[in-house]
């Protein structure tokens, strides 16, 4: 064996028995986070909150060394955007944790309850996950977002994040520990994954026995990838291709403001839409809708239809009804009625987020009905997407799987349940 191949074994090794260490502490921490009571994990996150503030230099110092070392690498401005934070950001991070505290204590919720014909008690109570896993690229807000809801819910995380954020992360724990410190509970229920080398995410995902659940949040390499090699089962978060269809019974002033700001307001995140489809009935609203979108510097490719109508517009290709540009860049089709927009969305959508913009009440119900994604708007924005906006406090993601959880993964999200039977001596015959 060469020299190289004995450093390269030796690192492995090391990364293995650091990644079993992270593990077993994880598990101990989550023991101890079971039985804790709710006010001490409101103390604990309301801690968390006022040392984000109180770390605010801090955090905007290690970020800046993020964003500056993803401009050297040439990472492109949208993903800068997803990464940077300024004290408006730090200040929402904070608010964030708060938040989640003033949340309802998820954790020994009866679900239901019945007695049976022999006197049996029988109840279905919530109870946390165990530990989790979680891994997320590039925006540094997941850390803390994470972190909280996994304390909120009882369970402890494995938090690895982006190496581009690798920094930032690493202050936010700090200020999430600081929290748990202050309500006396382990610092090891959250912990950060401390290196940037890939081969940590295949580790965790074959943790079993340390890890109960891993959750990935991030683009479709990653998603793809954690579905391939986990051996613990996954909480999945797919892309966000994003829809929003303008029907032919549409308002105009509404249709303007929806559009603009589903795609505009941020385009780096999952919520944003991606491809607008209009009814052919509604065509005469999609010049001043272009138009807002142009101003706001969003390049548009559009079908023949939408080319003719704006010379400007792009021709669309295949593969741009099927693109998340999480970027200033939007496809435009021209579809027949609600039948249309519907067929579009089952053929090429994620399952993560669809809208219509309609004031004709049916249509809108057959929209909510027939469209089978996690989260179906009528008259909004698909920038609702997000936990905080439901009233979640936050998310760790959109899950677009089939089984629950599907949307928005908050704290009561993050639970499981047992049975609990009370019994008076029976005896089964």
């Amino acid at each position: 064996m060469t020299t190289t191949e004995l450093l390269r074994d030796s690192r492995a090794d090391d990364l293995a028995a650091t990644m079993a260490e992270l593990g077993r502490k994880a598990r101990e921490a989550a023991a101890a986070l079971a039985l804790a009571s709710a006010e001490t994990k409101t103390r604990a996150l309301r801690a968390a909150a006022a040392a984000v503030r109180g770390r605010e230099a801090a955090i905007l110092a290690a970020n800046a060394r993020d964003v500056d070392a993803a401009k050297r690498a040439g990472i492109g401005p949208a993903l800068i955007d997803r990464l940077a934070l300024d004290p408006k950001r730090v200040e929402a991070i904070a608010k964030g944790l708060e938040e989640i505290a003033a949340l309802p204590e998820p954790i020994g919720r009866v679900l239901a309850e019945w007695t049976r014909p022999n006197g049996l008690k029988i109840s279905r109570v919530s109870v946390p996950l165990g530990v989790i896993g979680i891994i997320y690229e590039s925006r540094p807000n997941v850390t803390a977002d994470a972190g909280g809801l996994a304390l909120k819910s009882g369970n402890a995380a494995i938090l690895r994040g982006g190496s581009e954020s690798f920094h930032s992360s690493h202050a936010l724990v700090e200020a999430l520990a600081e929290g748990l410190r202050a309500a006396g509970l382990p610092e090891a229920a959250i912990q950060l994954v401390p290196t940037r080398e890939r081969e940590a995410v295949g580790i965790m995902l074959t943790m079993v026995g340390a890890i109960d659940i891993i959750v990935p949040r991030g683009g479709a390499s990653l998603i793809e990838r954690v579905q391939r090699e986990s051996r613990i089962p996954v909480i999945a978060h797919l892309e966000g291709l994003c829809h929003t269809y303008v029907d032919g019974a549409a308002d105009p002033d509404k249709a303007r403001a929806i559009v603009l700001n589903a795609k505009m307001r941020r385009v780096s995140i999952c919520g944003a839409t991606e491809t607008l489809l209009v009814d052919r009935a509604a065509t005469a609203l999609l010049p001043p809708i272009l138009a807002d979108l142009r101003a706001a510097g969003c390049e548009i490719r559009g079908d023949p239809e939408v080319v003719k109508l704006d010379p400007a517009a792009l021709p669309a290709s295949e593969a741009d009804w099927r693109t998340e540009y999480l970027d200033a860049i939007i496809a435009v089709r021209v579809v027949d009625g609600v039948a249309g927009a519907i067929d579009h969305i089952e053929r090429y959508g994620s399952h993560h987020t669809d809208a219509i913009v309609t004031e004709d009440k049916a249509t809108a119900e057959r929209f909510l009905r027939e469209v089978d994604s996690a989260i179906v708007l009528v008259n909004t924005s698909t920038q609702f997407a997000d936990g905080g906006e439901f009233g979640m406090g936050a998310e760790i993601g959109i899950s677009t799987q089939r089984l629950p959880p599907r949307g928005p993964v908050g704290a009561a999200e993050l639970t499981t349940y047992k049975y609990l039977v009370r019994g008076n001596g029976q005896v089964r015959p």
